[in-house]
């Protein structure tokens, strides 16, 4: 016999919801260029779904890079610079005959979420991995539309929780400076 169970009350829980306003956000793009033709129609669709959601044609930065290899270096390096609240990383990696479809996928992947993890930053990652031309003309458009969404999205959700956490620091440092006031 199956139980029943009540739905919890959400209501009390303090919940951090989607922000997709992109209002003075501050994002970088690197492109690959091999497989141009795809990823050429990524970043149409991502700076589209980007000016759509209020970011500033000035707040976005666009770097090319050859492959989608080199796309986590040029990422790491635009993060080191603090001059974006997040990336995005767009590419095409289509299947051939041999490994190196495998090798290239699981390395820029591999790279783009290390550089993520290291520097702190949202990263949304593009980089489409197809069997085929026609698989990457089909996806490209979406894609590009869903990396601008989830960058802005995680650009935002950082931002929130970093002005938490500095307002609790902030109240802490009050505390500590009424504190040695009274001593």
């Amino acid at each position: 016999m199956s139980e029943i169970r009540k739905q919890p009350d959400l209501s009390a829980i303090d919940m951090v919801e989607a922000d997709l306003n992109g209002q003075d956000l501050r994002i970088g793009i690197v492109q690959a260029r091999f497989n141009e033709e795809h990823c050429i129609a990524l970043t149409k669709a991502c700076i589209q779904e980007l000016l759509q959601l209020g970011v500033a044609h000035s707040d976005i930065q666009l770097l090319t890079v050859p492959g989608a290899l080199e796309i986590p270096f040029a990422l790491q390096n635009m993060a080191e610079t603090s001059n974006f609240d997040g990336l995005v990383a767009l590419g095409a990696v289509i299947r051939g005959e041999t490994y190196h479809f495998e090798l290239v996928s699981n390395e820029s992947a591999s790279g783009i979420s290390r550089v993520s993890h290291v520097t702190g930053l949202p990263i949304a990652n593009g980089v489409l991995t197809c069997d085929n031309d026609e698989q990457a003309r089909v996806r490209a458009p979406d894609k590009g539309r869903d990396c601008a969404r989830a960058v802005i999205e995680m650009a935002n959700l950082a931002l929130a929780l970093n002005q938490e956490i500095n307002d609790e620091l902030d109240d802490d440092g009050d505390e500590d400076d009424r504190e040695n006031e009274l001593h």
